[in-house]
């Protein structure tokens, strides 16, 4: 094949708009169609005032931008696209209407020419299946906005020739986007990997064991996110994020690990969109979000004495290490004495269990997060269980906050809030790759271009520790019995045999 010199772009709103104006920027020629054709006139004015833009701020020559506008040719009707070598759709997320424009655009283009679809949800072989030559269309699917977000999925359906895929991923790196490889599944590889954070971000909200701010502050302050679920919800919108979770849920045939929350239906049917109308799950002030004000942090009581279960090895010597830092009056012995604050150290278990399971007094009992590093995390979690006396709760918070760093003390929960957070994106990354939607590699590529994860998450499996992530969804999934939970095979494997999650 060719290197795609003429491309065209139909639909000229925002998404339409963007791979316009970088295919323009790569020196590719654009004729930009919509079937309103204000739309287009006001995309070529929107992409003039971006360039100027680029060219005072010095991001662009002045030659450069000359070039760019050269290469964008607003299109009068659908006939103009015939001598395109690429055609890409960004138009309504409709399988029917779709349809219809890629069949009528193949009486128009010629043979060799690729329909490539920017659907972010659809499928590209079910869009396929109304053209004569189905082995040509593939998926390209960008994410707004597109000069700013590097990182295409390029999807390969059931019929698609591979080297039209391989055609797309050149103009991709072409363009300065950096292309990933997926089978043609529900979500592909972004939409799909970002279950994790919002469905089980609203399962800890939805079983009362933190408020949304509060898990929010622990997957950006403990667990390294930029953005907590909630945050993230309000700033794509509820209109959008929430159909996007029941479409994957019911794609998938009710798969459990994608299972959506009532609080999204509730909330969406009660306008509370989000950013966009001042409200979601916090109230937006000139643009700002309200956030409660974090509770005082409790007097440290004298003369407490603190004693921290063997039960899980590994989480009683980081405990001890940081209450040792903190300078806690320590006992150090196998069993827990009578007058002393009880901290267990649960991988995926609750504080209840704990207690249960190791015979202790629940009434002085905490249990302190110990899956992320505490010399990185500017927060810690306590959890405490239905037993737990007030004044021994406090104690805890005092004396893990002792040092200034923010402590967040949540309900009895298994998991905590990032434990199961974080397990739970781990693992459908995992099972991603199990099904061989895309490789390891571009999975964590994805992830980390297309939603800003500090790290993909089969490299964050191996930072944390696969066999930890793995301990935890097993407790939990015994805790719960909820199928949620269960391990991925990849997962289990990777573990069992000592290899990293990367490893393909």
């Amino acid at each position: 094949m060719a290197d795609i010199q003429i491309l065209g772009v139909i639909g000229a709103g925002a998404m339409g708009r963007g791979i316009a104006q970088i295919a323009a920027q790569a020196g590719v020629t654009v004729r930009l169609y919509d079937n309103n054709a204000e739309a287009v006139q006001a995309a070529v004015q929107a992409l003039a005032q971006t360039w100027d833009k680029l060219l005072q701020k010095g991001k662009l020559t002045a030659e450069a931008v000359a070039a760019a506008q050269q290469c964008l040719v607003p299109a009068g009707s659908l006939k103009d696209m015939a001598d395109c070598q690429l055609v890409i759709e960004a138009i309504v997320e409709r399988l029917d209407v779709k349809r219809d424009l890629f069949a009528a655009l193949e009486a128009i283009v010629g043979p060799d020419c690729i329909l490539a679809s920017n659907t972010s949800s659809l499928s590209i072989t079910a869009i396929a299946a109304a053209c004569q030559r189905p082995q040509r269309v593939a998926g390209y699917h960008f994410f707004n906005p597109v000069p700013l977000m590097k990182v295409v999925e390029v999807i390969d359906g059931l019929r698609s020739d591979p080297a039209v895929g391989d055609q797309l991923a050149v103009l991709a790196r072409r363009m300065g986007h950096t292309p990933v490889r997926a089978k043609d599944m529900p979500g592909f590889i972004v939409n799909h990997a970002g279950r994790g954070l919002n469905t089980e971000g609203l399962r800890v909200a939805q079983e009362a064991v933190a408020s949304f701010e509060q898990i929010d502050a622990i997957m950006r302050e403990q667990a390294g996110f930029r953005m907590g679920p909630f945050e993230l919800l309000d700033l794509t919108a509820l209109d959008v994020s929430h159909p996007v979770m029941e479409s994957i849920y019911r794609q998938f045939f009710d798969e459990p690990r994608f299972r959506p929350s009532p609080i999204t239906t509730l909330r969406l049917a009660g306008g509370l969109l989000g950013r966009k109308v001042g409200e979601g799950f916090y109230v937006y002030r000139d643009g700002q979000k309200v956030v409660p004000a974090e509770p005082a942090v409790p007097a440290l009581p004298e003369g407490l004495r603190v004693w921290v279960s063997p039960a899980h090895a590994d989480g009683q010597a980081r405990a001890v290490a940081l209450l040792r830092q903190l300078g806690a009056d320590l006992i150090d012995t196998g069993t827990a004495p009578a007058d002393a604050l009880l901290v267990v150290t649960p991988m995926g278990a609750d504080v209840s269990t704990c207690v249960a399971e190791q015979g202790l007094d629940g009434s002085r009992c905490v249990g302190l997060d110990v899956l992320h590093d505490f010399a990185v995390s500017r927060r810690r979690t306590l959890m405490t269980s239905p037993a737990t006396q007030p004044q021994w709760r406090d104690a805890a918070h005092a004396l893990f906050a002792k040092d200034g760093v923010a402590v967040s003390v949540v309900e009895d929960s298994p998991g905590f809030v990032a434990q199961r957070v974080v397990a739970t994106i781990v693992n459908i990354a995992c099972d991603i790759a199990q099904q061989r939607i895309a490789t390891a590699e571009d999975i964590d590529r994805a992830v980390t271009l297309g939603l800003g994860y500090p790290k993909g998450p089969l490299a964050m499996g191996d930072a944390l520790g696969a066999a930890r992530i793995l301990e935890i969804l097993r407790t939990m999934e015994r805790v719960t019995g909820d199928p949620r939970y269960r391990p991925s095979l990849w997962l289990q494997r990777r573990v069992q045999l000592g290899l990293s999650l990367l490893a393909g």
